[in-house]
């Protein structure tokens, strides 16, 4: 697949190009420029992050990062199986358990549920950091929802993190699922307290807190391209137009002539 020529492998992480220090220099730029490319269409197109992924791991798939890459875009595609496989093999080559709470996501997505409340009860869970940790409690209670155990999500989620006034990378996520969660539960006062306060924490716009806020509250939006595009068509229209051929005086002359 075409790379653009602005794209020089050098945007990686240092740690990234640390690994890619194994293989020979010219491998090792055209499995960074790969990575590069994964990195930047994961969001925007999961699908061609995914073919890049899939270039990388051809070239190196010795290479502890290359294999994460590729898990996390088989993981955007929904291929929980394949996502899994690659998070594991990571996982063996650095023995970190950073990748635990996804690992146990994948499990949900293979519609083992079970499986990753297991992983979220196991000795790995402390070794993660505090990110890592609300990752984890999020994957549970999501365990929990796809079991219809509502209120045990609900419980799950109630925690010192979700608690704090200080806002972190993960607290606009953590209420938003609280209050999704007590919407589901049937609690809508209460969600749309939480859906509030995921809104004032939301500093990315990392979740649609505020469009579920506002369908509590009843607000409708319209479209602006569709308003403007409603707006030329009155604007272009015959005068008269629309108006119903009963109601109008012109069209009653006429029959009389």
């Amino acid at each position: 697949m075409p790379i653009p020529e602005e794209v020089t492998g050098d945007e990686i992480d240092k740690d990234v190009r640390q690994e890619l220090q194994s293989l020979p220099k010219t491998l090792a730029e055209d499995v960074a420029r790969n990575l590069v490319m994964v990195a930047r269409l994961l969001d925007e197109d999961p699908e061609a992050a995914y073919a890049y992924s899939k270039i990388a791991l051809r070239l190196a798939s010795r290479v502890a990062a290359v294999r994460e890459a590729g898990g996390f875009a088989a993981y955007a595609n929904q291929k929980y199986s394949e996502a899994l496989a690659e998070f594991r093999a990571a996982r063996r080559m650095t023995g970190s358990v950073e990748l635990w709470p996804v690992m146990a996501d994948c499990e949900r997505g293979l519609g083992r549920p079970e499986k990753a409340l297991d992983m979220a009860g196991a000795p790995e869970v402390h070794k993660l950091d505090k990110a890592g940790q609300v990752e984890m409690r999020l994957v549970a209670a999501g365990a929990r929802r796809d079991m219809g155990q509502l209120d045990a999500a609900i419980v799950t989620l109630q925690s010192p993190e979700l608690a704090a006034h200080s806002v972190q990378p993960w607290t606009a996520r953590l209420r938003y699922a609280y209050a999704d969660a007590l919407l589901a539960a049937g609690r809508e006062q209460e969600a749309r307290e939480w859906f509030a306060k995921a809104v004032e924490s939301d500093r990315d716009g990392s979740t649609d807190a505020s469009d579920r806020l506002a369908e509590l509250d009843g607000v409708e939006f319209m479209d602006a391209l569709d308003e403007r595009e409603g707006e030329s068509e009155r604007e272009g229209a015959p005068q008269g137009e629309g108006v119903n051929d009963a109601q109008d005086p012109s069209a009653e002359d006429g029959e009389k002539d």
